[in-house]
């Protein structure tokens, strides 16, 4: 009898492991991938979240378990936003994303057992509302920009910014469900949710 296929989540994002969960399923092993996330010269936003997916999934290799390896790029034209470390960091993102749009690119990579690698980019449009000196105080109060792409968390707060998102809302929270599924599937590993 075949022994059943592991699944190894290659990312500390506590948000990737709830929605996961919100398509039943469940990693076997929570192993983040330590690579250099930094952007080549020259690389699109879309092909930065796509190349990190990629690289991350490739990044463990295990006898009978699928790999997944996610990355989100927030960008405002081709420039790429920070994963911000400091509030000062992410008030220069909300003070650039105030009142206009931006693009959120999300890569899901999958790494099969005999090494097949598949992935998925996905592109969400999102447009924030014009911020206000006190919109952005309180937000960075709340300490949700902390580590997140393009300083802003859309599950908390930062919602309320948003007047239109044209895409993936799974995605922009950092990975796109549906995209994911499909992958997983195609792979053999059972999602209990349609």
């Amino acid at each position: 009898m075949d022994e059943p296929i592991s699944l190894v989540l290659a990312s500390a994002s506590p948000r990737r492991l709830e929605l996961l969960r919100r398509i039943g399923v469940v990693p076997d092993e929570v192993r983040p991938a330590d690579i250099d996330e930094t952007e080549i010269p020259g690389e699109t936003p879309r092909q930065l979240a796509e190349r990190l997916a990629r690289t991350k999934a490739s990044a463990h290799r295990a006898n009978n378990s699928i790999v997944l390896g996610s990355d989100t790029v927030v960008a405002v034209g081709r420039r790429i936003l920070p994963k911000t470390e400091t509030a000062d960091s992410a008030r220069a993102c909300l003070q650039l994303l105030s009142g206009r749009g931006h693009r959120v690119w999300t890569g899901v990579a999958i790494l099969s057992p005999d090494g097949r690698l598949a992935s998925r980019l996905v592109e969400t449009r999102v447009s924030f509302k014009r911020l206000s000196a006190a919109d952005i105080d309180t937000y960075l109060a709340s300490d949700e920009w902390q580590g997140k792409a393009g300083g802003y968390g859309i599950q908390g707060m930062a919602e309320a910014f948003v007047m239109r998102l044209v895409g993936s809302y799974s995605g922009v929270m950092g990975l796109p469900l549906y995209e994911t599924a499909n992958l997983l599937r195609g792979f053999g590993y059972p999602v209990l949710s349609q």
